[in-house]
């Protein structure tokens, strides 16, 4: 397999002033292309510090993506810093200009003159063209690498990366990527999910893990070669250990009979099986402040099946708007399970929804109390026939709490939907 490095420049990346999403993105994409990700390399806005870490990854690697430094502004060195580990000139690129001025016109801007400095490349150089922004990017060969040199926008670089770099890797590399399938968990942390897993060791596959709140990911890497009959019988068998956290299965070779096998989030996952039945939504929201409608509003044709979403902050909300009696706000509080099946059972009858779905809860960092302390939330789901109600207690800051809560409800609605 053909070895990679990913090389972000910056000094807002090496103080860490900048949390670089760039190089994570970049090692998970490449790696399943098919790439060896070695290092991770990060240099601040000096020229001697760019120009050797160009010429060492030059000795050592197969391919190095570079992010950063492609601006207008005297740190921006990356171009300059590889003229100069590789002996080629920069040159005015005409047409990379004539495409600045365009998009500064497409928006009725004067482009200011430094912003010329960004058309210049270097001599030889395969230029990244940039739809999204302003600053073009270039490939360049070194005497072993190539080097793709990005814009440091995650935005910008991402769309570059599919549109612009990967044909440039498909016709200088011979790419056999593994096989991947992922199982996408959540309402489980990453310890209890390998402790469910103990003592299985199925052959021939790489057996790795990854959290991405508010979700746990088990991947599964095979070679390429591996044989489809092989990769369904190791991915039934993770099922079989941890299937009671799954709400979706990626990259499997056939579908799996009972489980989500076209992927995607919670909220893609809740609305696919929504539609399915003709069904809608509506959410009555009070710690999560409006996130989970949030994520289903995230998802293209939501207007399908997502009615409304109501953040019910204060008791009085919930009395007006959800009609919570007072007397069971007064009798259990605002964080209790009576008062969360009120919400959802005010919410559907009031939208019209087919189900109604809500949350109360302490997110904290305030608010808590020996009987009810923070990360103490409360669920309530009312559908055709159907109520439930779950109580949490769940660890971490307001945000970690909101996010969970969040996962939580949506998935409490796909088990309702099975």
């Amino acid at each position: 397999m053909p070895t990679a490095e990913v090389l972000s420049q910056g000094d807002e990346i090496v103080t860490g002033q900048t949390v670089d999403s760039n190089a994570a993105w970049l090692a998970e994409r490449l790696t399943d292309l098919g790439f060896t990700l070695v290092r991770h390399v990060g240099v601040g806005d000096r020229m001697p510090d760019l120009v050797g870490a160009f010429r060492t990854i030059d000795e050592r690697a197969d391919l190095c993506v570079c992010t950063g430094g492609l601006g207008p502004t005297d740190d921006d060195l990356t171009t300059a810093a590889v003229a100069e580990a590789f002996g080629c000139p920069v040159r005015l690129d005409e047409e990379a200009l004539a495409q600045l001025r365009a998009r500064y016109d497409r928006f009725g801007r004067k482009m200011a003159p430094v912003n010329e400095r960004q058309a210049w490349l270097p001599e030889g150089c395969v230029r990244l063209d940039n739809d999204w922004g302003t600053a073009p990017g270039f490939a360049v060969r070194g005497s072993r690498a190539l080097f793709a040199c990005l814009p440091g926008v995650p935005r910008e670089m991402r769309k570059m990366f599919d549109a612009r770099v990967l044909p440039l890797l498909h016709e200088h590399f011979s790419l056999q990527p593994d096989q991947l399938v992922t199982l996408r968990c959540v309402g489980v942390g990453e310890s209890d999910l390998q402790q469910a897993l103990e003592g299985w060791e199925p052959a021939n596959v790489t057996v790795g893990f990854r959290t991405k709140l508010p979700e746990n990911h088990l991947k599964l890497r095979f070679s390429t070669s591996a044989e489809a009959d092989h990769v369904m019988a190791v991915v039934e068998q993770a099922l079989d250990r941890v299937g009671q956290w799954v709400f979706s299965v990626e990259g499997a070779p056939r579908p799996i009979h009972g489980w989500n096998t076209e992927g995607g989030d919670l909220a893609t996952v809740v609305g696919r099986r929504l539609v399915a039945r003709q069904h809608t939504l509506a959410l009555a929201e009070s710690c999560t402040g409006g996130r989970i409608s949030a994520a289903c509003t995230s998802m293209p044709g939501a207007s399908a099946w997502f009615l409304e979403g109501l953040v019910t902050y204060s008791n009085a909300a919930k009395v007006r708007l959800l009609g919570v009696p007072e007397a069971v706000l007064a009798e259990h509080g605002a964080v209790s399970e009576a008062v969360a099946r009120a919400m959802a059972a005010g919410v559907r009858e009031r939208s019209g929804a087919t189900w109604g779905v809500s949350v109360t809860g302490i997110a904290g960092p305030s608010g808590g109390s020996e009987h009810k302390p923070v990360g103490t939330v409360h669920l309530g789901l009312v559908g055709p026939s159907t109520e439930a109600h779950l109580a949490l207690r769940l660890p971490g800051d307001r945000h970690r709490v909101q996010e969970l809560s969040v996962a939580a409800a949506l998935n409490l609605l796909r088990q309702h939907l099975a």
